[in-house]
This record gives structure tokens, C-alpha cells and sequence, in this order.
């Protein structure tokens, strides 16, 4: 009987009824909008970090990391690099020399991480051959070349051909001065990276550091994304005397990052819902005082409070039910169609965009998983909403209400 009631009641004003429903269908597209967005962000970032940064996950000796010694090298690292690469869950893995130093040129000079890579190796890890800009890949026939992050080429005024220095120590202490040639300029998505991160061969820059075969890091990329704890957890198990991170351990700051956002876009997604519950409740005040005279005829009949709140309640209920799947239908069709097309946010600044480690081309994906919390979210905002306007029914007086 209520609900029969309440369903008449909503198309006794079809133009309001339809505003109220478009309001929630907006409501809901904006929250699902937002999520999307913050979610494509996110992983965007996160596969950033995993595909051209650092991997899934990081071995190194127990005090490299302390201050880049050249001299802590993995012992036994061929054998352990060989034995990760059996392992059914990884994708791919490389081995790294590193050391930290100076690049001269005639322009200046620049503090930079040398990179000792396997380039072959390297490319399926880090997509270092996918990011080239200018230049090309490392010939085997050329001895001494180097590749420059994109930043850096125009801070030291370099190009595919330019002469530098690089200046370190070795595993003695001892100072060490090489001249290399630019074989190629890259660009990732982190331009503070590109910065300061140049790649020669492992080969050439162990002789420089005396350490001969050995390696400083081993990087590991995953096929699955879920299997990361697990392995992580094998390897240290059976790799007890190196330090096995993971991405998370390595970049914490994109973790909490991830976390932060999340949180974030609910807020947004609050203020947004705040802005429909005014709608909502101004619209349900105009129902109210348009059907005063109606009210006040139903208490004198005997209709209980109780029944009209629930009344008003219900009115609200269908609104939103009727207006729901329309939101959800149009928040689809918007992510399926930026997920196709991707969305461009080299407007907001590529350059600033660069300096956090995000790239300006994202594809949002429909949150699927967390249209449950949304549409709980728009609901709940819709009858706290009506809230206001069923108490300012329910203490209408039948005998006022009658005579306007």
C-alpha cells in the first residue's frame, strides 16, 4: 500500500521526480568518474614503478644500500641469478653493476647512479629500448658508449655522439676516470630518474671497479602481480644471506602514495554526494509543501506519523533505485570509452606531471570493485537526505495544514 502510494506519488510531478533522478544519476557518474580516474592514476604509477623503475622485486648485499659501496657485491651471483630464473613465477630477471659518481662534460658536471646492464637483459626488465627518443641501441662493435636520461642531455647539453667522463671510485677506493660516447638519449615517465641515472655495459664498468663477474643487484620481474609476497618471501627463504625487497620496500612512498589517493578520492566523493543531498532536499521540501494540504488530509483520516515518514522514505528510495542504474550506465560508457581512447593529461603540465613519476596518457578502467561502496555511498546520501523534509512532514498540524 506504501509503495503503491509513493510510486503514484513520483509521477505526480514527472519534471521533478526526472530532476531529482537525473541529480542522483549525475551524483553516482561523478563518484564512479572519480574513482576511476584516481584508480587509472595510481596504476599507472604502480606499473611505472614495476615495468621501467626498479621491477617486482630487488636483491642486493645485506649492506650495499648503506652507502653504495662498490665492494659488496651478491657472492655466488651467477648462481643465484640462474636459479631465479627457473623459478616458474618470474618473468624475467638481470643482473647490475652499480656505483655512484660524477659526469664531466665541457658544459659541467652532475652527480649520477652508473649503471652496469646486460642491455639484452635489461630491455625485457626495465623497457629501457622502449623509452629511446634519440640515438641508438648499444653496438657490440662499440666500445665505451653510454645512455642518458632525456633531463639530463638537456641540462649537460648532450646528444647521440657527445663525449663525457665518468668519475668513481673501484672496489680498492681508488679514483677512476672513464671517457664514454652517447649511444642514445631515453625518456620514462620519472624525470627526476632520467636525472640521474645513466647505463653503460656490465662488462666495461666491472673492469673499471675490479670486481671482474660479479654483480651489485638482481632485478626481478613477475608475471603475475599477485605472486609478489609469496616469492618475495621463497626467495629470502632461499637466499638467507642477500636482502630481498620488493617494490613496496623499495619505493614506500608510492605505497603510501596508493593509499593516500584512495582515501582521497572518497573525500571527493563525499563532497560531491554533500552537493546532491542539497539538491534532494530541496526538491523533497517543494513535494512536501506542495502536497500540504494532502498531508494534513491523511492525518485527519487517521493516518498514523509513522506511515507518512515512511511514505516520504519510500518516495526517496524509489527515486534513487530508478536513478541508480542510469548513473552506473553512464559512468560505463564514460570509462569504456577513455579506456579505448585513453585520457591525456599532458594539459595539467607534462613537466610536472614528469617530476612525480606520472606519465600523461592514462586508461580508466569501470570500478567494478568498488561499485558496491558507491552505490551504498549515493544510497545512503539519499535517505539521510529525505530525512529532513519527512520531519518537516511530520510536524505539520492537520487542522493548519487543511486550511492552506
Amino acid at each position: 500500500m506504501v509503495l503503491r502510494m509513493a510510486w503514484r506519488n513520483i509521477w505526480r510531478n514527472k519534471m521533478r521526480s526526472l530532476v531529482i533522478m537525473f541529480s542522483i544519476a549525475t551524483g553516482l557518474l561523478a563518484g564512479i568518474a572519480v574513482l576511476s580516474l584516481y584508480d587509472a592514476m595510481m596504476n599507472s604509477r604502480v606499473r611505472t614503478v614495476i615495468d621501467s623503475e626498479v621491477a617486482h622485486i630487488q636483491l642486493h648485499h645485506t649492506n650495499f644500500k648503506k652507502d653504495y659501496d662498490p665492494k659488496y657485491v651478491i657472492a655466488n651471483g651467477d648462481d643465484v641469478l640462474q636459479a631465479i630464473k627457473k623459478m616458474p613465477q618470474v618473468k624475467a630477471a638481470t643482473a647490475r653493476s652499480i656505483t655512484t659518481g660524477m659526469l664531466a662534460t665541457a658544459t659541467g658536471s652532475a652527480g649520477v647512479t652508473i649503471n652496469g646492464i646486460i642491455p639484452e637483459e635489461e630491455y625485457k626488465v626495465s623497457q629501457l629500448k622502449q623509452k629511446l627518443t634519440a640515438g641508438k641501441l648499444f653496438d657490440e662493435n662499440k666500445k665505451s658508449q653510454v645512455m642518458i636520461g632525456k633531463k639530463l642531455a638537456v641540462k649537460m647539453k648532450l646528444k647521440p655522439g657527445s663525449k663525457l667522463v665518468l668519475t668513481f671510485t673501484d672496489t680498492s677506493g681508488a679514483i677512476v676516470s672513464a671517457a664514454f660516447r652517447v649511444a642514445a638519449i631515453y625518456e620514462s615517465a620519472n624525470a627526476p630518474l632520467d636525472e640521474r641515472n645513466v647505463y653503460v655495459r656490465m662488462n666495461e664498468l666491472n673492469e673499471l671497479l675490479l670486481s671482474n663477474a660479479s654483480f651489485h643487484e638482481i632485478a626481478v620481474l613477475l608475471s603475475k602481480d599477485e605472486t609478489l609476497k609469496t616469492v618475495q618471501q621463497n626467495m629470502q627463504q632461499l637466499f638467507p644471506s642477500v636482502l630481498v625487497e620488493s617494490w613496496k620496500d623499495i619505493s614506500p612512498e608510492t605505497d603510501l602514495m596508493v593509499d593516500t589517493v584512495d582515501q582521497y578520492s572518497y573525500i571527493i566523493m563525499i563532497i560531491i554526494m554533500l552537493a546532491l543531498a542539497f539538491g534532494i532536499i530541496n526538491t523533497m521540501l517543494m513535494a512536501i509543501l506542495e502536497r500540504t494540504r494532502e498531508i494534513g488530509m491523511m492525518m485527519a483520516l487517521g493516518t498514523n506519523r509513522s506511515k507518512l515518514f515512511i511514505l516520504v522514505l519510500c518516495e526517496t528510495l524509489l527515486l534513487t533505485l530508478a536513478g541508480t542504474p542510469i548513473g552506473v550506465l553512464m559512468g560505463w560508457l564514460l570509462t569504456a570509452y577513455f579506456h579505448t581512447k585513453g585520457l591525456d593529461l599532458s594539459g595539467w603540465g607534462k613537466e610536472m606531471m614528469s617530476n612525480f613519476g606520472f606519465g600523461t596518457m592514462i586508461y580508466p578502467e569501470f570500478p567494478a570493485e568498488r561499485l558496491p561502496a558507491v552505490l551504498l555511498i549515493v544510497t545512503a546520501t539519499a535517505l539521510v537526505s529525505c530525512l529532513f523534509p519527512a520531519v518537516k512532514a511530520l510536524k505539520l498540524q492537520p487542522v493548519e495544514a487543511l486550511r492552506r
